[in-house]
């Protein structure tokens, strides 16, 4: 009894210490989680505000609320095309990386082979290439592609994949960093579970598809959403591959409200609203394989 008593004492301190200890970092969380949604709350504000009083306050809550931005950002900037092209476009993408950049990931983990540990560091190094280095190699590539847009087998005399779905998703079908995360996801399953398979008879592809596909799922989930988020918020190649409505994406479509000189700020921020509601629908869907997935990143990397 007289020994449980001071160790129950400096059991009591020792937790009054740790919290203490976590109020600074706790204040830190919240001031920045503040700064991260004010913007956020400011669009919703602005959205609601009847554009002649977008700037008339700095409330948050609107005086005079309305739907009509809404309105206008819809018609006037032609989003339900606008959001049906960035739709297509995004789908493909994370169709394409979800399969590919996952295959590549684990060939180059699981299946090495002579030279694939240097093709892997030359395909992570292209991550550190500017964009804009980039646009014209690949406007040349999508306009020369044979048999496309009117071109011959040698890609000459049309114009290939330019003004075209297709052509804005060309850059982002399999992304390096999505290759990158899927190796280093790889790289730390056992690969006795491989050996056990091949020992029964199991080829390669029953072996990924049975055996490390289901594992994966919180990989899929972090390439899925950096994939889509990626495509989606893009401007610069949907602007220089495309020249027409038809093919035009949702941010090409609100920088119409930026076009003139008379910078339409309720309408503008009311498509900004309507654009952003696909990802935060995608990251609540993933939400519990995404933070997964980060959580396997930060222990096993």
């Amino acid at each position: 009894m007289t020994v449980t008593r001071p160790m129950a004492t400096t059991s009591r301190r020792t937790t009054r210490i740790k919290g203490t200890s976590r109020v600074p970092a706790m204040i830190f969380l919240y001031v920045l989680s503040f700064l991260v949604v004010v913007p956020f709350l400011w669009m919703i504000s602005l959205a609601f505000t009847p554009n002649n009083e977008a700037f008339g306050s700095v409330s948050l809550i609107p005086a005079n609320p309305t739907l009509e931005n809404f309105g206008t950002a819809w018609t006037d900037a032609n989003l339900a095309r606008a959001m049906l092209n960035s739709t297509i476009v995004a789908v493909g993408v994370v169709a394409c990386n979800s399969v590919f950049s996952v295959l590549a990931g684990y060939a180059f983990a699981l299946m090495p082979f002579p030279g694939s540990f240097g093709i892997f560091l030359g395909i992570v190094a292209t991550t550190a290439i500017p964009v804009s280095v980039t646009l014209i190699p690949l406007f040349l590539m999508a306009r020369g592609i044979p048999l496309a847009g009117g071109n011959d087998i040698l890609g000459q005399g049309g114009s290939g994949l330019l003004d075209t779905l297709v052509g804005v998703m060309l850059p982002y079908l399999v992304l390096p960093m999505n290759i990158f995360l899927a190796r280093q996801y790889f790289s730390t399953a056992s690969p006795a579970l491989a050996e056990a398979a091949r020992i029964d008879g199991a080829g390669e592809w029953r072996i990924f598809r049975s055996i490390y596909l289901p594992l994966a799922k919180p990989l899929i989930a972090v390439v899925a959403i950096f994939s889509f988020v990626g495509v989606w918020d893009d401007f610069l190649w949907p602007l220089v591959v495309t020249n027409t409505e038809s093919s035009q994406t949702v941010q090409l479509a609100l920088a119409r409200f930026l076009a003139s000189g008379n910078i339409q700020y309720g309408p503008l921020m009311a498509g900004a609203v309507i654009a952003t509601i696909p990802v935060v629908v995608l990251f609540l869907f993933n939400q519990r394989a995404f933070v997964a997935g980060l959580a396997d990143g930060s222990v096993k990397g």
